[in-house]
């Protein structure tokens, strides 16, 4: 009976965990996100990072987790809109979860008077000038900010990449490219088509994507049986009904995109928490 007892009592405990993860708050959706980047309690602030052969620097928002342990750090890449507020409230919400974030804005020093996404006068520019990024000048920034957050007194020298749209598609082709990478999480974004291009993967990689998003789902299949003949490990989950761009777009596709944030940003958290401690 007392052995029954322990049984059921972990059993309890294992689905009060479950449930507390599936309770997890998820990140603003667009329209919330400057009211939650003014309400939140966490320290943030932008730092300027120094790179090697560029003439000047990549400006990051930073935001640091209430915590008396190291933590990791997760990079944080913007859409193909820039470095938004919302993508500040992405930033915020991962350091709520124990995360140092650092969300670089890889249009800095591009948009007028020097400075970056802030600096073009619409949306529409700010995604011709992103779709005309390099990807070596984007694996030159993201090295640096890699390179920054580590020497952060307060990490654990342990990073992992997160990115949407663009940002996604970047983030899985950063993890193939960098071996010393802990984690990466894509979120609809395409993946790299070479099979070459995952021969220095070392990282586990998550992605993340709504079922009505056949332009980037296209490619999750290739990547799958090339990585699995590779011995490494891509995880994926499809969302029905959602569409691309679901977590910024949560009211969107009929409660779909919501759902869909609901079980993916747990599932998030838990894979990043489980790769870089």
């Amino acid at each position: 009976m007392k052995k029954l007892n322990l049984v059921m009592l972990g059993l309890l405990i294992a689905l009060a965990a479950s449930e507390s993860r599936a309770r997890s708050p998820i990140p603003p959706g667009e329209p919330g996100a400057k009211a939650a980047l003014e309400k939140s309690p966490r320290h943030g602030e932008f730092a300027d990072v120094e790179v090697p052969g560029r003439s000047t620097p990549v400006r990051a928002y930073v935001v640091y987790p209430e915590s008396k342990e190291n933590a990791p750090v997760v990079i944080v890449i913007h859409e193909i809109f820039g470095l938004t507020d919302w993508v500040r409230s992405v930033a915020d919400q991962l350091a709520a979860e124990g995360f140092i974030a650092v969300a670089p804005d890889l249009l800095s020093g591009m948009g007028e008077g020097g400075k970056g996404t802030e600096g073009f006068s619409s949306r529409d520019d700010v995604t011709k000038a992103v779709r005309e990024l390099k990807p070596d000048a984007v694996k030159r920034d993201l090295d640096a900010v890699r390179a920054y957050g580590e020497k952060l007194p307060a990490s654990n020298k342990k990073t992992a990449t997160i990115g949407f749209c663009w940002g996604g598609s970047t983030s899985f082709r950063y993890a193939t490219e960098t071996p010393e990478l802990a984690a990466a999480v894509v979120y609809y974004g395409a993946a790299p088509e070479k099979p070459e291009a995952y021969e220095k993967l070392t990282a586990p990689v998550l992605g993340l994507y709504g079922a009505d998003d056949a332009r980037v789902n296209k490619t999750i299949e290739p990547a799958d049986q090339i990585i699995k003949k590779l011995g490494k490990s891509y995880t994926h989950h499809v969302y029905d009904g959602a569409g691309h761009g679901f977590l910024r777009q949560q009211d969107g596709r009929d409660g779909a995109n919501m759902k869909a944030s609901q079980q993916a940003w747990p599932a998030t958290i838990e894979f990043l928490k489980t790769h870089t401690r």
